[in-house]
């Protein structure tokens, strides 16, 4: 029996339908945010709308508009927003319990169980997993003390362009020097290395590859390296907050023989390219590589809880009891939103149509990019997808994709940016989106690149 409803049952009838926006309840919904919430808010800037419902790739807003979500939380609900599925188990655990710190209950078991089914290569059968907290920061933590308890080390290397979360120490994992400076000192012995972008360093694929892992190698051998006591290599299998990078074949291969040669663990950040975003359960398979530990955050909640994990061979598992701890590691409902998730990507095959799916939004943007010559390079696996868009001199475009992002939310269609400059086009769509949707999602967000080339043009 097939799990739940098809996806073409999930969603919205009349998305994209869309007046003057924002409406008159969501401009008082943001202007009593703007009063009484921090300063920190930051997406409402960018796209100015008060949400009231969801469902499968669509929103409606408070004042009944109804968008296409092209970017679900970023990529926080890849089966979609209020998955009955999911929803029908949510609320029966609900009336039972809720939170249990680390006790043992059927949904926390059976999710670890469904995470060792989905394992990516060498982890399948032979892991075990921590929760530790709800964000993706706090698998990052986790991660950062695996590795340290297990080589002794404290040194760690990461990647230019990386983003690993908000806290401390996943502060100091992250590439952004803007992000971080005003909280400096983070963890003293972080290293980043260049990660393989062939269009932005404007090197050859197996060229960018040789000179990412020449540096790994030389900061990890050479004796003037300069990081003395290593303990673990971060990296995202496919860079998302980066740009969408997507590293040509041999650099994770690469990074692991480094790190075996060198006794240090290697650690996948998998908490936005994971759990199906790729068109494969984790990244890291596109490559058939496979880590020592991988962090996993996101859509592990299924339809927006808030849950991490980190998932690590056994043979790490020296921990003792209450060497990491966390009171939200035992989000019951949380735990079994994520098994249900997983078995509704598994039993509609939402992989195999995650990659049709992203390969026609690739070929989308791709021809119009030919045809307007604003788009750089377009990118990506399944549906994690980037364009990245250029002027002229071929310099990175930063307005022409804040300009794209305002008609399409005006004309019905959610988008977000991403890159070290803000000019990549992420999106990032429920894996339940509709070939209908994605059509009419394409269309909107096309119309809206040509008529910014046109302006521009006859600016």
């Amino acid at each position: 029996m097939t799990a739940g409803p098809p996806i073409d049952e999930l969603h919205y009838d009349d998305a994209p339908d869309v007046g003057a926006v924002p409406g008159p309840e969501s401009q008082k919904l943001l202007e009593k945010q703007r009063e009484i919430d921090s300063s920190a808010v930051a997406y409402p800037e960018d796209i100015p709308v008060a949400f009231e419902s969801g469902k499968g790739a669509t929103v409606r807003d408070a004042d009944g508009n109804t968008f296409i979500d092209m970017f679900a939380g970023i990529g926080v609900l890849n089966v979609g927003h209020a998955n009955p599925y999911v929803m029908d188990a949510v609320h029966e655990q609900a009336d039972k319990l809720v939170h249990t710190v680390d006790f043992p209950t059927e949904a926390r078991l059976e999710l670890i169980e469904k995470l060792d089914e989905i394992a990516p290569g060498g982890l399948r059968g032979n892991n075990k997993v921590v929760f530790g907290g709800p964000t993706g920061s706090d698998a990052i933590e986790a991660a950062i003390k695996l590795a340290k308890y297990n080589t002794g080390g404290d040194g760690l290397i990461a990647f230019r362009g990386a983003y690993h979360g908000a806290t401390s120490g996943a502060m100091s994992l992250t590439g952004n020097k803007g992000f971080k400076d005003s909280y400096t000192p983070l963890l003293s012995d972080v290293v980043h290395a260049p990660y393989p972008h062939p269009f932005g360093q404007d090197k050859a694929p197996q060229e960018a590859v040789d000179h990412a892992l020449e540096e790994v190698r030389a900061i990890l051998e050479d004796p003037y390296g300069g990081l003395a006591n290593p303990a673990g290599i971060f990296v995202e299998p496919i860079q998302g907050e980066g740009g969408i990078i997507t590293p040509p074949e041999g650099f994770l291969q690469g990074l692991r023989d480094i790190a075996d040669d060198n006794d240090v663990l290697l650690v996948f950040d998998e908490i936005q390219s994971g759990l199906g975003r790729s068109g494969q359960w984790w990244a890291s398979e596109w490559y058939d590589v496979t880590p020592d530990a991988m962090t996993t955050a996101k859509a592990l909640g299924g339809v927006g809880f808030p849950l991490s994990a980190m998932m690590y061979h056994d043979d790490l598992d020296t921990w003792g009891s209450g060497d990491h701890a966390g009171t939200y590691r035992g989000h019951v409902v949380a735990m079994r939103a994520g098994t249900r998730a997983i078995e509704y990507i598994q039993d509609h095959d939402l992989l195999a149509h995650g990659r049709a799916v992203g390969e026609y939004i690739r070929d989308r943007l791709r021809t119009v990019g030919d045809e307007t010559g604003s788009i750089g390079e377009v990118r990506g696996k399944g549906l994690f997808v980037g364009a990245e868009f250029v002027d002229e001199n071929g310099d990175p475009d930063s307005d022409t994709v804040a300009a794209i992002q305002d008609l399409c939310y005006e004309r019905g269609v959610l988008v977000w940016k991403a890159g070290r400059h803000g000019n990549v086009l992420r999106l990032l769509p429920p894996l339940v989106i509709t070939d209908d949707l994605a059509e009419t999602a394409m269309d909107v967000i096309v119309d809206a690149v040509r008529d910014v080339a046109a302006e521009q043009q006859t600016a």
